[in-house]
């Protein structure tokens, strides 16, 4: 049990903690293992901070970096400034080794296991997605006014997602709901009854998401989405 001493010397630990895991709690919902990976910083720092003034101050600043690659995302937002979900497990863990070893000024090996373990996890990630259908990339779930069913296509070594929706003007809102969501129009490869509007987003590595619009009636139409 800790004692009031105690809880006076280190309460700011705890706070940076639940802080992260309440930030991080944002991204469960679409990647768990990246949400809980990218405690892993905030959790180090709190092993090598020096004093509670040089801990709380760095501190925020993990937490800064942590809601910045986390939150853009939960708001389905895109651009260059937008972390993409892979980031997460490389290019965050290396910038928040960065402010620790400057915050901390030891911790060296920890700091480099981190980097490391980023890289690592990041091959991983990378290996077990090859061939996996894409998250719901903005554009799950679909409008509400509509009614929808969701499937999963593959084929020549990769998968995509499928939503089939019924309903007034249902390629019309379709395509309100994909420029909501920052897609634009792209190049449909030459295929007039496909309309493709795709979004970016990525730091320093581009993640492409395009989605293929059917229409097929006034009330019937589909929109198969993929990472480009």
């Amino acid at each position: 049990m800790l004692t009031p001493e105690q809880v006076k010397t280190h309460w700011w630990r705890g706070a940076l903690v639940v802080t992260a895991v309440t930030i991080a709690a944002a991204f469960a919902r679409e990647a768990p293992f990246a949400a809980v990976f990218a405690l892993v910083p905030v959790l180090l720092w709190c092993s090598l901070a020096r004093s509670p003034r040089n801990g709380v101050v760095v501190g925020l600043v993990l937490l800064a970096l942590l809601a910045w690659f986390v939150v853009p995302r939960e708001l389905d937002l895109s651009g260059p400034w937008v972390p993409a979900k892979i980031e997460v497990y490389w290019l965050y863990t290396t910038l928040a080794a960065v402010v620790c070893a400057i915050g901390a000024r030891r911790g060296a090996g920890r700091l480099t296991a981190l980097v490391v373990a980023g890289f690592v996890v990041t091959g991983g990630v990378l290996f077990s997605e090859w061939e996996a259908p894409p998250g719901d990339e903005g554009v799950s779930p679909g409008p509400a006014q509509l009614r929808i069913v969701e499937s999963i296509g593959c084929g020549s070594g990769n998968c995509w997602r499928e939503m089939a929706v019924t309903g007034d003007y249902a390629a019309d809102v379709l395509r309100a709901h994909l420029t909501a969501r920052d897609f634009i129009p792209a190049p449909s490869a030459g295929d007039r009854r496909i309309e493709r509007f795709c979004r970016d987003t990525g730091l320093l590595v581009t993640h492409t998401v395009c989605a293929d619009l059917y229409t097929f009636t006034e009330t019937s139409a589909r929109v198969d989405w993929y990472v480009n």
